[in-house]
Parts: C-alpha cells; structure tokens; sequence
C-alpha cells in the first residue's frame, strides 16, 4: 500500500519498448531536473533527444499531456526549443501550487527504436505570503487557517492518484499538522523551517503533502491544527463495480418467458442497466438498486428481465449493458439466444391407406422430418405404444429419416402407427397410418358337448374360431368325408376381426373310433386355412369282422393259429371258444387276453394247441433318425426317418424340400420302416429343412421335418466399405472396426494389429461377437483414439474347424468418401431413367449421392441429390423423349466429396419415343412378349397340377403340408 508516499501511474509505454529492437536507438541527451519556482514565475524543464523516431511527450502525474507542441487544452504549458535539434523543452508560465507535480520526458517506440523515459523531475512552487511583523520572543502566536490545495472537485474517480497539499502561514511556535478521515487521524507531524529572509523571528509557514493512492477511499477527508479552525470537506468518490453477473440461462423454448436477472457490484453512482436483443433494446425490466453489503457508500444494482421469445430471435445476441455516468465506466454480457422451436415438417412413405395386406408379408414405414432448432429424433410408436425394433435413424443435410420394417401379424389390423419428431422444445410432432390386414383365424379349437361318446348316439361337436379378416368359412370331414356343419352367428372379435363358431351332429359308429374329426377355417381371399382335429373315442362293444378264416388246415401234432379278428372300445380282454358245443379250457401259460392259444382235445386224435392273436391295422407316425444332420461342403448327405405304422408297405416314404427354389430329390431309398433321402456333393444352397412324410394308406400320413447344416469354412464380407474405418485421432473418439463372417460351425475370431496379436485385456480395446444363425459378427472398439498410436492396419482372422479367413482393416482419419462402384443403367423410359451403384468408403462421415447428367444441346451439368440419402439406386425424372443421356454419380460428406464412379466413367442411355410402348418397365417389346406368353404357360401349368391334385385328393389320399421357416445352419 502506498497511503503516504508519491504513487505514480504505471508506465505504458515502458512495458510496449520491451518489444522493440535496438537498431538505431533512441536517447536522451539531456533529461529533466528537479526545480524550484516561486508562485507566479515562469519555469522550464529540459528535454534534449537523440536520434528522434517516435512521438514524444510529456507526463504530469503520470498523464500525458499530448504530442502537440501546444499542448492543447494546457494554455499555460507548451514545449520549446528546436524540434530538429531534438529539444522539447516543457514551459509553464505563471506556475501555481497545481503544477507542484512530479514530470516525465517519454519518447515512444518506432520501428527502429524502444521507447524511452526520463527520470522523474519535481517542480516545487514556493507560495507567496506576507509575513506578520513582530517582535523576538514575543509571545505564541497561532497560526493562521490552513488551506488545502490539489481537490478540484468533490467527485473523484476511484483508483485516481490524489495529491492534497495543506498549506498554514504563521504561528510559533510552529504548529502540529494532523491529516484525519471520518475524524480519525491518518497522519500527525509538526514542521520546522527556518525563517525566510527578510521575515521576521518566529513568523513560519509550513506545507505538507497527502498522496492518496488509488486503492485507498477517503470519505470526510480534512485537516487540522491544534487550536485553531481546520478546514473540512466531503470526497465523493467515483466507483466503478468490479463485477457485472448475468444469472439465468439463454435457451428457452418458443412461446416461453425468458427470465434473466443482471445485477453489478458496489458502485458510486448506481450503475444504469439496459437490454438489448440484436439492436433491439428490452424494456420488460425491473431494476432495483441496495446498499446491503456494498461497500464506500456504493450501491448494488440488479436489473430482472423477463421477455417472451419466438424463433425469429433465434441466434441473436442478448446483451446487458451497464454504464455509470460519473466514471463513464461502461461494460457489456453477451450470450446468443438459443430458442428451440419443433420440427416443421414430418412425413411418412408407408403403403396408402385402404390398401389391404396380407398377414406374414413384410412392409417398410419410413419416417422423415425437416426443419426445426435442430434434427431431434424420430420414434415409432404403434396405438401409443413405442416401438422398440426400429431401425437407428439417419441424418442428412435435408432432415431425419427412420424406417420401422414390420412382418405383419393380425395385431397390426387397424393398427395406428404414428410418427413423432421431438427436440429440445419437448413438443411433438406426428405424422400416423392405419394399416389394413388380412389374416386367418387365430386359432381354432373343436369342443364336445358329451363327456363320453358310445356307438349309437349323436356326438354335439362345436368347432370355435377365433379373429380372422375377413370372415373365414368353416369345413368339416371325417377323414376323407366332407361334412356339414351348422354356422353360429359371429361377432366382433380382437384385431378388428370377426370370431365365429359351427356346430356339428355326428351319428357315432364303432368304424368311428379313433378315426379325426377336422374342422377347417379357409379364407376364399387369402386361399389360407387353418386347421384342427379332434380324435374320437367311441365306446362299443366288441364287434367281429365280418370276413373271419371259416377253414383253418392243421398237421398233425403241430401247433395252429386261429385268427381271430374282433374288435372293441374298451379293448376287448377275454374271450370263450368252444368246440363241439363244448367250452374249451385255455391251457397252461394261458391269460385272459387276447390272444389266446387254445390246447384242444379231439376224439380219438390226442392233444393239439391252437394260438390266436388280433392284428390292428395303425396310421404312421414318423421321427427323423438322427436331427440335424452335418455335413461338410462336397460330401454326402443321408438324412433317415422312421415309421411306426401297421401295415408297412413299400413306398410308403416321400421327401420335400421346404426352402426356396429348387433341389435335387431323386435319390430316395427305403427299407422296412426306415426311409432315406441322400443328397451328393452337397452346397451350402442344400443347408435348411427338409420334409419326411409317411403314408401307408390309413389316414392321415404322417410327416416330420429335419434340418440339414452345411459345415464350411470362415467367408469374410470384403470390399470397400468393409476395408477401411475413419475416426478423428484426438485422442478422445473411438473408433470400431467391424469383423463379419459366414462360417459353421461357430467362428471365432482374433485381432491383430500391425501383424502383431493384440492383448485384447487392455482397456482401451473392447470385442464383442455376436452370432445370428451362420453370421458371426466381430466388432472391435478402440477407445481414446490417437492419430499416432492408432492409424494402424488391424487384421481380423476368423476361424473354425473347416479353415480360415482373413482380412485387412486400415483405420484412418476421416476424410471424402471414395467414389461409388459398378455404376450401371437399371431402366429407362419415355421420360426417366433407373440408375444403380454400389456405394463405396463412406470417409467415417454419412455420405450421400449426387447424380450428374447431361444431353447434347444442354449449356451445362445437371445435377440431383439422391434421396434417400443412403439409396443405392435412384430414378432421374422430368427426361426429354428420344434423347442421349450421359450419367454419372459420385459421393459426398461433410469433408467433401468423392471423384466419379469407375474412373469417372459414364453411363449413355437414351430415353424412348412418347406415346410408344416400350415393353414392361423399358423391356425391349420382343422380350416382354416372351415373357408374356411364359407366364400363360405357367399358369395353364399351375390350373393343370391343381386339378390333378384335386382328382387325387377325391381318390382318398390326403397329403398334409407344413409351413417351414428357411435356416442355414
């Protein structure tokens, strides 16, 4: 602290000549003394430089008093001496106590020079009093009113240096000087001088400065002599506020109220606050002002804001403005108004409403959106309800985009499915579909009103089906035997379906135990049913087969069967024979059940044994031997069912594939109960179900399905997207190298990285593998990437018992895309042509397309953005008929874009004549005729098989099918 001692400014242009070289320097060759001047007179201070390249001037107090020679706003001061000599001299005329100062010479830098200054010259201003006459050892005498010299104004900005001089004339003996604030005494001295010439003994006059430093607030500054009048007065001080806080946040949603609150520390005086948004000033404000807590008399001031935004305002400066009038003290808190508003547009490229959809077919839903404070995000939601499995959304420069990819179940029957886009201002916006499903009956189930069924009676059986749309019809059969049924009435159900039931009366006969009564639900619209059986149980008593052996040859002591064929619910468990009227006795080792082996006696013959036994004739049922069943790429395949039926008959065996296309079937054996199917050199198109059905003429067959896996060796997905991965190397992102294979059995994969194996127990590296039927997917996470560490090659070496596979990875800085590949016409028209591509490295940025085209005649390129943004192919429109056409398309991301597909090559196509048919979907018209004339041949062949099938049905072969899934392995 500097309370009582000279302070001087700090020396701005002492620190700036630090900077400045030495070449052809700057001196003084004479500097400023220290003068003494009488009040009144004139003084000179000398300043001679050498060598003169910058601005000089001069300094009182540390304040500089301009580089004009006159120094303008300074009528007693001004610099002398020849400016080509170097001298500038400073004259002050008529100098009063004010110039009692301390001065500096300053030269300021230049190009070839520092800046110099002076040393520190006082001008000391003896005042002019006139002295008491009085006598030697006369009596004390006070000394007059002391004066204080050096306040201008009673307002002083705070931080000024404030020079105050208190000035006494007279008194002896000499008096005590005290210096008090607020009554306080701050400094006490007292002063001896020795008398001035030609005054008398004892009359004194004594001065004493006060330097008031800037950190130092005096407030009731005076000063005083002991019995004698002190002069007092008030010191306003000017203060600036050291802080100016803004309190409230800058991002509001549309429509809301922005509430700020800007508020300074102590100032003297209050500070004024104004608002301003853009060049727009806020008035909605409440200012108030407090002294609680401020500090030198000052005041807190505190101005609450409260504003309605929009989205216009979006992005434009806030700022509070504070400004004090008496220090012309001024500063400004700025922040850009960030207001979120929703999106303005959402969209949705799904099936028209009304058009009716098959159950099980697969339907895409995509959602867009565009504008808005920013992208938001997309959620499905289906009756309210968010959908979970939809696909991850995608960015582009136009907007958002998320499809939802739906296999229709007969839940989505008038279902609502509904589009919300959201940003931070919490408001959606949707866009929604109904979808129209067609589907089967849920379920069907066959109830019996009898708890128990006997031979005779009328069986009651009610066949209840559950939700179809439309409404199905219901058949019934017995075996092979149509029957008619009843339809109840039907009504609403779950879906939007409709829910049915029929009931059917069935007169029972023995024949009818253990034969299935089904009840099918068909759809005419979807030609789709679903079917249910229910397996009588009769109760009868034991009947006999009418065809009975009436002859049975036997040789003598030798052992006969007598065959027997009855039959019975429940199981028939004893019966009696006789013979000659007589009831035979079963023999030893006999029981009560059938079949029984008879021991009779005849005349005159001996003792002869007769066994009996009962044959029922059983429908099949039928396992696969061995599920599933491997095998290697090349090899042979057996795949073996077997029956349990009665009879066993040869041919009772078929095969059917159950995937997609076409197989091989031909080499199908069978031996007793045991069928086989077996496939040679066998490919991974053979991997999947195959279909085994038994059939031995008593319904219904049977069947059993069996799966088939194709063992093969690790197949690695390679190409461009698959060979390069891009991140920024900041040493904060991460990274992922993705790994994808095709390989049974299950593949295993390991990483290398430059050649060497990667110690894959380091945290800065995740794998995670994930396997989905024979897809095997690796995906390496390198965290913290390091553009030194981590742009590396990375091998990925994916591995089973049938070989190995493997591939080179490069992790790069993001970058322009590559440029697309195999770019290539699809179709073309009157008016439009289909072009198609595969995409290539996308940079580590989404990448989007460009298609670029033009046509003689035309002045320059056309150019159209591809939309969606990740679509392979894409149909440029609005064509010239019978025009040439050249296209080609290239990539582009947010760091540019790629060179032309295929080394810039081009694709011609020209565009057919209006009006002139040019074949199906631009098909030359010769093969659209072929094709025509294909298709009415496939379809006579389609009515002809059907028919036959339908003779074949009518003849009492029912053949079930079955719906399965396809799975390679």
């Amino acid at each position: 602290m500097c309370l009582f001692s000279v302070c001087t400014g700090s020396h701005v242009l002492l620190q700036l000549a630090l900077f400045w070289g030495a070449y052809s320097q700057q001196a003084f060759r004479t500097q400023p003394r220290n003068t003494t001047v009488r009040e009144g007179a004139n003084v000179v201070l000398k300043c001679e430089v050498l060598r003169v390249t910058g601005v000089v001037q001069w300094a009182k107090d540390g304040l500089l008093l301009g580089p004009h020679r006159s120094l303008p706003g300074y009528p007693r001061y001004s610099i002398t001496g020849e400016q080509r000599r170097g001298q500038y001299h400073l004259m002050i005329e008529k100098a009063t106590l004010g110039d009692d100062s301390p001065y500096e010479c300053q030269v300021g830098p230049s190009e070839t020079s520092q800046a110099i200054i002076s040393r520190t010259a006082w001008i000391d201003v003896q005042s002019n009093f006139h002295p008491v006459q009085s006598h030697l050892f006369s009596s004390p005498v006070p000394p007059h009113p002391p004066v204080i010299i050096g306040l201008e104004s009673e307002e002083v900005k705070a931080g000024t240096v404030l020079k105050l001089k208190c000035l006494s004339n007279g008194g002896n003996p000499l008096p005590m000087m005290h210096w008090k604030k607020n009554f306080s005494t701050v400094m006490s001295t007292r002063l001896r001088l020795p008398p001035r010439r030609g005054s008398a003994p004892g009359l004194r006059y004594m001065k004493r400065r006060i330097v008031v430093c800037p950190h130092y607030s005096l407030s009731g500054l005076f000063f005083h002599l002991p019995t004698v009048k002190h002069e007092v007065f008030l010191l306003f001080f000017l203060v600036e506020p050291s802080e100016v806080t803004v309190l409230g946040s800058f991002r509001v949603i549309e429509g809301q109220t922005l509430s700020l609150s800007c508020y300074t520390s102590s100032s003297n005086p209050p500070v004024q606050i104004r608002w301003w948004l853009g060049f727009k000033e806020l008035n909605s404000t409440n200012v108030t002002m407090s002294d609680v807590g401020a500090q030198h008399g000052g005041m807190a001031t505190m101005s609450n804001l409260t504003h309605t935004v929009s989205r216009e305002e979006n992005g434009l400066p806030l700022s509070c403005e504070t400004f004090n009038k008496g220090t012309r003290f001024s500063s400004m808190k700025t922040n850009n108004l960030i207001v979120f508003y929703p999106p303005q547009k959402v969209w949705l490229d799904v099936p028209s409403e009304g058009i009716q959809l098959r159950s099980k077919t697969t339907v895409r839903l995509v959602c867009y959106s565009s504008g808005g404070s920013s992208t938001g995000s997309l959620t499905w939601l289906k009756n309210g309800k968010v959908v979970s499995h939809a696909s991850r959304q995608v960015t582009s420069q136009r907007g958002v985009s998320r499809e939802l990819s739906l296999v229709l179940q007969p839940s989505d029957n008038m279902a609502v499915y509904r589009c919300d886009a959201t940003n931070e201002a919490k408001k959606a916006l949707s866009a929604q579909t109904r979808l129209h499903v067609l589907f089967p009956a849920i379920t069907v189930k066959i109830s019996v009103k009898q708890e128990t069924l006997r031979t005779g009676e009328t069986a009651i059986l009610e066949c209840l089906c559950g939700s179809s749309n439309p409404k199905a019809d219901i058949r019934w059969s017995l075996g092979s035997e149509r029957l008619n049924g009843v339809d109840q009435a039907s009504k609403k159900a779950e879906h939007g379906g409709v829910a049915f039931s029929s009931k059917l009366s069935l007169r029972l006969l023995f024949s009818h135990h253990g034969q299935k009564v089904t009840c099918q639900a068909f759809s005419p619209v979807l030609s789709e049913g679903v079917n249910s059986f229910y397996t009588l149980s009769v109760l009868f008593p034991p009947e006999f087969a009418p065809a009975q052996p009436e002859l049975v040859g036997v040789v003598e002591d030798d052992e006969v069967t007598m065959p027997l064929m009855v039959s019975g619910n429940p199981d028939v468990s004893d019966c009696d024979w006789t013979f000659r009227g007589e009831k035979l006795v079963k023999g030893d080792g006999g029981d009560a059940s059938l079949p029984v082996i008879l021991s009779p006696t005849l005349t005159q013959q001996g003792r002869y044994c007769m066994k009996h036994f009962l044959w029922t004739p059983v429908a099949p049922s039928v396992r696969m031997k061995t599920d599933p069943v491997y095998v290697d790429v090349g090899g042979t395949a057996d795949l073996l069912c077997v029956a349990d039926a009665n009879p066993i008959i040869p041919g009772m065996f078929s095969w059917k594939w159950l995937g997609e296309g076409e197989a091989d079937l031909s080499s199908q054996n069978e031996d007793g109960d045991t069928g086989w199917l077996t496939l040679f050199e066998v490919t991974r198109s053979h991997a999947g179900w195959y279909q085994c059905t038994a059939d031995n003429g008593i319904a219904p067959p049977a069947t059993v399905e069996g799966q088939l896996i194709v063992q093969f060796k690790p197949q690695l997905k390679k190409g461009p997207q698959w060979s390069k991965v891009a991140s920024r190397g900041d040493g904060v992102s991460k990274a992922e190298v993705v790994c994808q294979a095709e390989g049974v059995p299950k593949v295993h994969f390991t990483w290398a990285k430059n050649g060497a194996m990667m110690d894959l127990n380091n945290p800065r590296y995740l794998e995670q593998t994930v396997t989905e039927g024979v897809l095997h997917t690796s995906t390496l996470t390198i965290l913290n990437v390091s553009a030194l560490l981590d742009y590396a090659t990375f091998t990925c070496t994916g591995r089973n018992s049938q070989g190995e596979d493997a591939l080179d990875v490069q992790l790069l800085s993001t970058n322009r895309p590559d440029p697309p590949s195999d770019f290539r016409l699809v179709g073309v028209t009157h008016n439009s042509a289909t072009l198609e591509w595969m995409p290539g490295f996308d940079g580590g940025l989404t990448q989007k397309f460009r298609v670029r085209y033009y046509w003689e005649g035309s002045t320059s390129y056309q150019y159209v953005d591809v939309f969606p943004p990740k679509a392979t192919s894409f149909r440029v429109t609005s064509l010239l008929p019978a025009t040439t056409y050249n296209f080609s398309v290239n990539a582009l991301n947010n760091m540019g874009e790629s060179s032309y597909a295929d080394n810039n090559a081009v694709v011609t196509a020209t565009t057919g004549q209006y009006g002139a048919w040019n074949g199906l979907y631009g098909l030359p018209i010769y093969l659209t005729v072929v094709l025509a004339v294909a298709g009415v041949a496939l379809l006579f062949g389609f009515n002809s098989l059907g028919f036959f099938l339908f003779i074949k049905r009518t003849k009492g072969r029912s053949l079930a099918g079955k719906t399965a899934s396809f799975y390679t392995g």
